[in-house]
């Protein structure tokens, strides 16, 4: 019973040991590990290892180094082994090509490496003199005509202060890998061209390669990913501690979506079936929105100018793309009149003739073709488009500052059936009365001359109102008995567009004395009137829907406002309430270092930094240091531990204890030898006692 129990002692002091030294324990496996392992896997040798030279060796002394080795070899006094050869072959030619020589030497570049892996498979077991030479194809040093917008370390910096976003390739001359995306990288810049600046590296421009290029914890800078490398400068960053890096495939489309996604956070345009077309794209689309099919007989993702138009008319119109397959082209001919792809398609107002355009387009015809038809044919009266109609008498007309007497014809009523008709209708109207502008001299003495003229002066404009959702505004202009029927939520089934004209005059000379009272530079919201500058005066159309008595009606009311002193009338004007929210693209500048690294950027960062410090050679005597202090702290604590409980065991006085017994025993006989006589050890013969008294006064 004795042995086991002191057996169980022995086992539970050694587990506990073992617990208390585990930490030291464990970073002197980490140090061994890093030390055995890993390091040497971070430090490989390198190809002058490989030829038995220092390293950063000149190219003769390269070959000189290779010449002893092919003398041995010819001379038959060494035989070496085929993987030997091979390496020292590569070797060889690596290094003495001046631009792979220097791209290894700074950069650590060795991208033939996998020409060696597979010539090694390829002539494993053949005898070394069997082995075509030689192993590696020198790359042409002629840039030829694929380098192109080449930065250098001179204009880098005035490169940097353009307002635009900048996409960098560093290459090398001597990289087949950076010749081989050439061309792609030409249709990159295509892309990109009116968005973003373009600009090329040579890693012959060491200085500013080095600057671009990520930095080992040794120092030496590196491309993680090879070479060509891609790196964006995002607008408004100005140093290499906000660039991002691209780490994706090196294809057109993924570049160019990397780029358009997270530097210049544009939007998708995603792609729709015909399938889904109907349902997922046009029934979601805001209704008063142009709809832009783009089809595409590639597959390939919106380019980043595409991107940057749904960007900047994201309030005027909806995008969509659709995969042009031959199984379909009868559909889309019978639906959207679409003969081929590419092409483009405008739907606008409904019941109107779509607007298609076959062929490839660039940057600058396609901004043209949208500001051609990024309006309805009628279009809506909303917040961002009222001071561009001319249809808010807090500003002017379309004809100019100059102009004093505007109108604006409204059509406003909530979404139905028959406030489509009537829509179809006022286009109609708009467009014989754009047609007899047109007219000869011969012709203008017709009803529609006041309204014609006014047209095509842009003194009049055409328009619609959502009533529904504009209901205050609609309330304020349309106040009767029967607006209900028009303005507001629906109550009934009873749904009534109604027609009405608003005519618009500023008054010069109480404009011009409203800016004379004001002083220079000084505004004063408290001088300010309440109320819109231009007066309004509102006539409402009572007649019917055909379109001779309205264009009638209309060259009326335009001719007495022009003719007739009618009474200006100012008020304040309800706002348009805006139907779109903001998107998300539009928060700004500001968001694009967070977005391009955002969550999963940081992650990968973090990753790919922890795999960079385990290679760096001071972290294995770094956690041996850490393990020894580890150790002796952990010793010296137990061993204070144990020394004081040996010292409180019981029975057992310490010598501590003894001493402080004698010097408190020594300390006692002193004192009382040098203690001066007290004055109650004996009573003097002379001592009496005095008497006491009961008063004060005695």
């Amino acid at each position: 019973m004795v042995r086991v129990s002191l057996g169980g002692a022995a086992s539970s002091s050694m587990a506990s040991t073992l617990k208390a030294y585990s930490i030291p324990l464990v970073l002197l496996a980490a140090a061994i590990f890093l030390q055995l392992f890993v390091i040497p896997n971070s430090f490989p040798l390198s190809h002058y290892d490989v030829l038995g030279i220092k390293r950063y060796s000149t190219v003769e002394e390269v070959a000189e180094a290779y010449e002893k080795f092919s003398s041995k070899w010819n001379s038959g006094t060494e035989v070496p082994e085929t993987i030997d050869f091979l390496k020292i072959r590569y070797a060889f030619e690596l290094l003495t090509d001046p631009l792979w020589k220097r791209d290894y030497d700074i950069f650590g570049i060795d991208e033939q490496i996998d020409v060696f892996e597979n010539v090694k498979k390829q002539f494993s077991g053949v005898s070394f003199s069997g082995i075509n030479l030689p192993l590696l194809s020198a790359a042409s040093s002629d840039p030829g005509d694929h380098v192109f917008n080449v930065i250098t370390s001179n204009d880098f910096h005035s490169v940097l202060e353009k307002t635009e976003p900048l996409l960098i390739q560093i290459y090398s001359f001597g990289s087949n890998s950076c010749r081989q995306f050439s061309n792609d990288w030409k249709r990159i810049a295509t892309f990109l061209e009116g968005v973003a600046n373009i600009g090329m590296v040579e890693l012959g421009d060491a200085r500013l390669a080095a600057y671009l290029a990520e930095k080992k914890t040794t120092g030496q800078p590196f491309f993680r990913n090879g070479l060509p490398s891609l790196v964006a400068f995002p607008p408004g960053c100005r140093t290499s501690d906000c660039l991002v890096r691209y780490e994706g495939e090196l294809s057109i489309d993924a570049v160019t979506d990397w780029f358009a996604t997270a530097i210049l956070t544009l939007p998708r345009i995603p792609y729709y079936s015909k399938e889904s077309l109907g349902q997922a794209f046009l029934a979601k689309s805001s209704p008063w929105k142009v709809k832009v099919i783009v089809f595409s007989r590639t597959g390939q993702r919106a380019t980043p100018f595409l991107r940057q138009a749904a960007k900047n008319y994201w309030a005027h119109a909806s995008f969509a793309f659709v995969l042009w397959q031959e199984e379909d082209s009868s559909f889309w001919w019978n639906t959207l009149e679409v003969e081929s792809a590419p092409a483009i398609v405008f739907l606008k107002d409904p019941g109107v003739k779509p607007v298609v355009h076959h062929g490839f387009f660039n940057n600058s015809w396609f901004v043209n073709i949208m500001e051609q038809n990024k309006q309805q044919e009628l279009p809506q009266l909303r917040s961002i488009t009222s001071m561009e109609l001319g249809c808010d008498a807090r500003g002017y007309s379309r004809a100019g500052y100059d102009t004093m007497t505007w109108y604006c014809v409204i059509l406003a009523g909530r979404q139905s059936l028959e406030l489509n008709k009537m829509r179809e209708t006022m286009r109609r109207v708009q467009e014989i009365l754009s047609n007899t502008g047109e007219l000869n001299g011969a012709d203008k003495q017709q009803p529609s001359e006041p309204s014609a003229i006014a047209l095509k002066d842009k003194r009049l404009t055409f328009t619609w109102l959502d009533g529904e959702a504009q209901k205050q505004y609609c309330f304020f202009y349309i106040h009767s008995e029967d607006s209900y029927d028009t303005c507001g939520p629906r109550r009934d089934v009873a749904d009534v567009p109604q027609l009405f004209i608003v005519r618009y005059k500023r008054n010069a000379t109480v404009d011009d004395l409203k800016v004379e009272r004001r002083p220079k530079g000084i505004w004063n919201p408290f001088q300010e009137e309440d109320v819109d500058p231009a007066s309004q005066l509102v006539a409402r159309y009572n007649g019917s829907s055909e379109i001779p008595e309205i264009i009638k009606w209309i060259s009326q009311i335009i001719k007495d406002g022009d003719s007739r002193d009618l009474p200006l009338f100012r008020t304040k004007t309800p706002q348009l309430v805006p139907e779109d929210g903001d998107p998300i693209w539009s928060k700004g500048a500001q968001s694009i270092l967070s977005t391009s690294k955002g969550l999963k950027y940081r992650i990968k960062s973090i990753i790919s930094g922890m795999y960079d410090r385990l290679g760096d050679p001071r972290i294995g005597p770094m956690l041996l240091l850490g393990s020894l202090m580890s150790f002796a702290s952990i010793w010296l604590k137990r061993s204070q531990a144990t020394h004081q409980s040996q010292l409180d065991q019981p029975g057992q006085p310490s010598n501590m204890d003894e001493d402080k017994k004698t010097r408190r025993k020594r300390k006692t006989t002193v004192s009382s030898q040098d203690r001066p006589t007290s004055i109650t050890d004996m009573e003097p013969k002379d001592a009496y006692q005095a008497p006491l008294s009961d008063s004060d006064s005695d």
